[in-house]
Order: C-alpha cells, then sequence, then structure tokens
C-alpha cells in the first residue's frame, strides 16, 4: 500500500513506531524490520486467545480505527482463525470505509481536502432520458406501455407508404406525367431501400449503446434523426437535389429506425413476459399501420402545397418543335419545354385544369414541403413516446403490481432464478441464427418490392384495362389495402404464434406466400382478357395477403429470436438480424426493377417489329433506331408505341411485372425451407446465469 503521509500532531515517526514494535518482539527472535513484520503477520499462525490476539495486532497494522474496531469482532467471532484470514477478510471492508480519519501508529491523519467526490450534476438531456429514467419506480398498469411503443413505430413506419411519394417526386418537373429531368422510378424508389438499409446496419452498430443507454434514449436519438431526416429529405425534393433526398431521408431518417425499432419491442416484452408474441405483434403493428396515417396525411398536405404549372394556351393553338419526344414552345422569345394535359389527366387530376400546354418546371406537386411538415409531427410525436417509455422494475412478475422502491431493495438480496440466453457475442456462430437472417431476407425483400412500387404498378397493370376504376384515388386505396394488410398480419399472427409456436406459425405464413405470388400473373391475364371487377378485387386480395405475411415476418422474428437466444439480448440480435432486412430493402426492388426493365425492353422489341418507321419518326420526332434512347428518356412507352401499332396489337404494359411475380415467388420458396431448417441452439452456445 501506498503510505499515507503523517500529520505534523504525529507521536513519532514510522521509525519510532517500529522501533517500538520491535522492542515488544525481542523475546520472540529479534526486531524486525517494517516489511517483515508485516509479511510475518500474512503467514499462517497458530490458533491464539482471540483477546490478546487482538491486543498484539492492534499496534502493528496501519490502518483506521475503524478497521481496529471490525478486526477484533471479527476475531471474536471466529475465535481461533489465523491471523491471515481475519487481516485478509477485514482488509477489503476496511478499505471501503469513507468519512473517517485514518489513524496510523496511533496518530489521527487529516483527509485530504476534498473528503468527498464532488457528484457531477447530469446534464438536461441526460436527466430526461438518462439510464437512471428507464425503469419505472412507481407502481404501473403494463397496458399504459403499449401506447408510447406503439406510436414510436407508428412515425418510423411510414417508409412503408413510399410508393405514394415516389410516384409524386418521379413528375416533379412534369407535374402531368415523366419528363426526362424528372428523376426515373428507380432512382425515386431507392430511398425506401436507404432507409432500410441504414435501419439494419444503424441497429446492429447501436446494439451496445442502446443496452447502456436504454430505450428512452434511443428512442429520442430516433425522434432527432427522424423527423430532421423528412426535413432535409422535403428540402431535397422541393429543390430537386437527389443528394440531399437520399441523404436525408434515406440515410439520416433511415438510422432512427436503427435507433428507434428494437427498444420498445424488448420493453414491451419485458413488461409482458407470458406473451411475448403479442407484446411484438402490439408494437410492431404500429410500423405495419404507419401507411394508414401517412397516406392520407401526406395526400391532404401535397394537396395544400400543390402548385399548378404555368399555362401555354390549347395545344391546336401553340406552336411547338419535337425533339427527341420532347415538346418545346417558344415562350417569350425562349425555347422552353412544355408538357400536354390530356383530357384524361385533367379528369384524373381534378381541380380547374384546362387541356393545353404547360411549362414544365414551374409547378409543384407538393411532396417537399408535405414531407417536412410531417417530420416535424413525428419528431413532436416521438418525443413524447420517450418520455412516456418505462421498463419494468426490478422484481417485476405478471399479475402482481409493480414493487415499491423499498421493496426492491429488499428483493436484491433474494437469488433469482437462473436464466439461459445465447450471449451477443456468441450468436454470430449459432447456425440457428443465419437459418433466421435467411427467411428474414427472403420474407422482406418479396414484401418490400412489391410496396415499394404498389402505387406505379396498379396504374400500369389495370389502368389501361379498367381505366373507368382505376383513378388515382383506387391507386392511393390500394396502397392503404396494403398497409392494413401489413398491420392484419402482425397482430393476427401474433395470436397464432402464441398458441402454435415460433416454428409452426412461419411455416403457415412462409409456405403460404408462395401461392399468392404465383397467383399474381394469372389474375393480370384474367383482367387483360376479360376486364371485370371481381379478379381486380381479387389481385388486391391476393397481393395484400402477400404484405401480411411480410408484415407477420417482422412482428414475430423478436419472439421467434427470443424462443431460440433467450430474452436477454433479445433487442441487440435483433438488430444485427435486421441486416437481413437491409439486404433485401435493396435486393427486393432491385430484382423487381431490373426485371421490368428487362420486361419492358423485351415488349418494346416485340412491338418495333410491327410499328411502321415513318409513323414512328413522325410521333416521336426521332428514327426507330433512337427507341431505346427515348425508353430511357421516358419519350417512349409500351402504351404509346402500341398506339402506332396495327390496329388489334394487344398492349403489353400489364405484364411487366410477371417474371418478377415469379422470382418473388422463389424466395418464398427459399423462406420455408430455412425456416424448416431451424432446429434447438446446442448446449455449447448457451450461458446460464
Amino acid at each position: 500500500r501506498t503510505p499515507v503521509a503523517q500529520s505534523p500532531a504525529s507521536w513519532g515517526s514510522r521509525r519510532e513506531c517500529v522501533a517500538k514494535q520491535n522492542s515488544n518482539t525481542k523475546q520472540k527472535g529479534g526486531a524486525l524490520s517494517s516489511q517483515e513484520l508485516f509479511a510475518s503477520q500474512l503467514k499462517p499462525a497458530k490458533p491464539v486467545d482471540t483477546a490478546a490476539t487482538a491486543a498484539t495486532a492492534a499496534p502493528y497494522c496501519c490502518c483506521t480505527m475503524s478497521f481496529h474496531h471490525l478486526l477484533v469482532g471479527r476475531l471474536q467471532r471466529f475465535g481461533s482463525s489465523s491471523m491471515d484470514s481475519c487481516l485478509r477478510s477485514a482488509l477489503p471492508s476496511a478499505l471501503m470505509l469513507r468519512g473517517e480519519q485514518r489513524r496510523c501508529y496511533g496518530a489521527e491523519m487529516p483527509l485530504p481536502e476534498n473528503k468527498e467526490p464532488v457528484p457531477v450534476k447530469p446534464g438536461l438531456l441526460n436527466s430526461v432520458f438518462g439510464p437512471h429514467t428507464n425503469q419505472a419506480t412507481k407502481p404501473l398498469n403494463r397496458w399504459t406501455m403499449v401506447a408510447p411503443a406503439f406510436m414510436t413505430h407508428l412515425c418510423i413506419g411510414s417508409p412503408y407508404a413510399w410508393s405514394l411519394v415516389s410516384h409524386k417526386i418521379s413528375r416533379e418537373i412534369g407535374f402531368f406525367e415523366p419528363t426526362a429531368q424528372d428523376w426515373t422510378l428507380g432512382e425515386s424508389t431507392l430511398p425506401l431501400s436507404l432507409v432500410f438499409i441504414t435501419q439494419g446496419v444503424g441497429a446492429a452498430l447501436a446494439g451496445k449503446w442502446q443496452i447502456k443507454v436504454g430505450p428512452r434514449m434511443a428512442v429520442f436519438a430516433g425522434a432527432l434523426t427522424f423527423g430532421g431526416g423528412l426535413m432535409l429529405g422535403g428540402l431535397g425534393v422541393a429543390t430537386h437535389q437527389l443528394w440531399l433526398l437520399y441523404g436525408g431521408y434515406g440515410l439520416i431518417a433511415g438510422s432512427a429506425l436503427g435507433f428507434a425499432y428494437t427498444p420498445p419491442i424488448q420493453a414491451l416484452m419485458q413488461w409482458f413476459p407470458d406473451r411475448r408474441g403479442l407484446a411484438s405483434g402490439l408494437t410492431i403493428s404500429g410500423f405495419g399501420s404507419a401507411a394508414l396515417v401517412f397516406t392520407p396525411a401526406f395526400g391532404h398536405l401535397c394537396k395544400m402545397f400543390e402548385r399548378v404549372p404555368e399555362y401555354v394556351g390549347p395545344t391546336n393553338q401553340v406552336q411547338t418543335v419535337l425533339r427527341d419526344g420532347q415538346l418545346f414552345a417558344d415562350i417569350g422569345g425562349q425555347l422552353k419545354q412544355v408538357i400536354e394535359a390530356t383530357s384524361a389527366d385533367v379528369a384524373r387530376l381534378g381541380g380547374d385544369l384546362a387541356e393545353g400546354l404547360y411549362v414544365c418546371g414551374t409547378g409543384s406537386t407538393g411532396a417537399g414541403p408535405a414531407l417536412a411538415v410531417l417530420g416535424s409531427a413525428y419528431f413532436a410525436i416521438m418525443l413524447g413516446s420517450a418520455l412516456a417509455l418505462r421498463t419494468p422494475p426490478a422484481g417485476y412478475t405478471v399479475g402482481t403490481p409493480a414493487p415499491s422502491t423499498q421493496q426492491q431493495q429488499q428483493q436484491t438480496a433474494v437469488a433469482k432464478p437462473k436464466e439461459e440466453y445465447v450471449s451477443l457475442d456468441t450468436v454470430m456462430k449459432v447456425p440457428q441464427f443465419y437459418m433466421l437472417s435467411s427467411l428474414f431476407f427472403c420474407m422482406a425483400a418479396g414484401g418490400v418490392g412489391m410496396i415499394s412500387v404498389a402505387k406505379t404498378m396498379m396504374a400500369e397493370v389495370f389502368g389501361g384495362a379498367l381505366p373507368d376504376y382505376v383513378s388515382p384515388a383506387f391507386t392511393s386505396t390500394f396502397v392503404l389495402m396494403l398497409a392494413s394488410g401489413n398491420l392484419a398480419g402482425r397482430l393476427g399472427w401474433a395470436l397464432v404464434l402464441d398458441k402454435l409456436g415460433p416454428k409452426k406459425t412461419f411455416a403457415l405464413f412462409t409456405m403460404g406466400s408462395v401461392p399468392l405470388y404465383l397467383a399474381v400473373p394469372y389474375l393480370v391475364s384474367s383482367v387483360v382478357a376479360q376486364p371485370s371487377l371481381p379478379l381486380l378485387f381479387g389481385f388486391c386480395g391476393v397481393t395484400t395477403l402477400a404484405v401480411s405475411c411480410m408484415g407477420a415476418t417482422y412482428a414475430l422474428l423478436p419472439a421467434y429470436e427470443a424462443h431460440l437466444f433467450g430474452t436477454k439480448y433479445t433487442g441487440a440480435i435483433h438488430g444485427r438480424t435486421l441486416l437481413a432486412s437491409s439486404a433485401a430493402a435493396l435486393a427486393g426492388p432491385s430484382i423487381l426493377l431490373y426485371l421490368r426493365q428487362m420486361a419492358e425492353r423485351d415488349s418494346v422489341s416485340k412491338l418495333l417489329k410491327t410499328v411502321d418507321p415513318e409513323r414512328f419518326q413522325a410521333t416521336f420526332g426521332a428514327p426507330m433506331s433512337d427507341a431505346y434512347r427515348l425508353l430511357e428518356n421516358k419519350a417512349l412507352t409500351i402504351s404509346k408505341l402500341t398506339s402506332i401499332a396495327p390496329p388489334g396489337t394487344l398492349d403489353l404494359t400489364p405484364f411487366v411485372y410477371d417474371q418478377a411475380m415469379f422470382a418473388m415467388a422463389g424466395l418464398m420458396a427459399v423462406a420455408s425451407v430455412a425456416n424448416l431448417m431451424i432446429t434447438k441452439v446446442d448446449k455449447k452456445y448457451i450461458t446460464t446465469a
């Protein structure tokens, strides 16, 4: 031990003290140095009289007066115990005593100037959302915790309605239809992929941080990043800066999903240890139902901020020039690109629009300001959820009220039953983790791919066959139907899981998804061959069921993980599993759009064989050899090409998604096989504590 400086009031120096003790021990073998004297006391000693030993040992020890009394007490308790055991058992306790003056060799020693460490006052943020605020301090009804968990997911689940936004921003310049300056469908749907990619990566990286700070701070961080990300994304749309949209909405808002996705799930599962499937389903049902709130709110805000482009005049009264499929008109001595609003466009958009030509880039769909307003609203909601969210107090059990603080202190001494779990560092070595990740990837890829293009797919596939029914309002309703299926799958399958268990439940909806995706091409061809509302509603029902299976996967996977790996690290483990969702968010839409593009090019190639080159030149202002360049510039579409083809030529637009649906069915089959391969975790990976 480092010697303590002596007080001026000390009755003698250390050397004088040692000399006195040596004089008492001459008869036992001569004088000893201080080091030898202390070392001799650590050797096993013969049983001695308690009082005599205490009287002899007291002057030898450099310790506090409290240590002296503690030593005597220990000797009286253990009687003939050796000096070695007494010193070793008493020393740690004595060294932990605070607030008393030390006495060394009988001298009182002054404490340092700072007797007690000055407590560091936490900042405002830490005092409100710090780790010490997570645990409930008074009895709570566990059902009250459902609301903040649900509302958090209700906010961060709004990307499920991104097809509404992508449909708007893909014609921000053209307003009525996309132009060459507008973002492509792939560019418009990529923010959704970036959101889920960032969610998985963020959740995996922030797993240990979430455990350290608790759910309140994690949700607050999610509120800042999600609200701020939507505002930046809205600014990117308004200024037509794609990088700002990707950075704000895709990366910053996406990181919020990584911060705030798993903590509410784990917190609610701790309140419902008897019904983990229900707790997980209730929380993530907010994620699935977010589109039900976002769709009408976004549509209403877009109407508020919508700005019609500058009107030029009727088409037959304005002199135009056709270049590479794009129309230009001389306006005020400048050649500006214009777009024609047909009677169908006027009927589709409504309002006081007139048929004719409009200047491109002078209007706005209102998508940018709408995103910014929703970002501020989501921030306020998530902030309130972070303030309300709590975890159960120590000793919480189902069916009994939360214990008071005094009861918690009494329960700390009671031994808890041993818990079996797979640690966060070990789970990456467990085969079941990769089986779950494969299952998750396949189910998420199919569902996210369909959701990303839902509104566009409905308009392209059925807009030509049933134009009187498939209006913008109907396509928005279709998105709401998918959101309802997403929500129903999260709640309905959660009840099934509590009865059948995770593996059987996952087997039902993974195997059931295969025929659902295979049925989509059949229904499309049937509607094209014989347009009818029952077939259209059948398509809506099949796709809604398919999305419900994806929603069930997101909702029930934490319960499946808790069943396999234990509940201790469910949140952090699920964060790593979300990496599969990140890969699926990129792969699903990419596979679907790639197969759609290939089908579109194949359809154009077939139609070009039937089109007259001179008529093509007159319609598009370019030779037929430039057809694929015009296709990339969005000046040429399958429908426009069909209009100049020989009479009776079938419009192939509705069939561009057939190959994508077959690919999605294959992914569902892989998911079902992965689920069948999942077995109980080997005991060598399990930790018992």
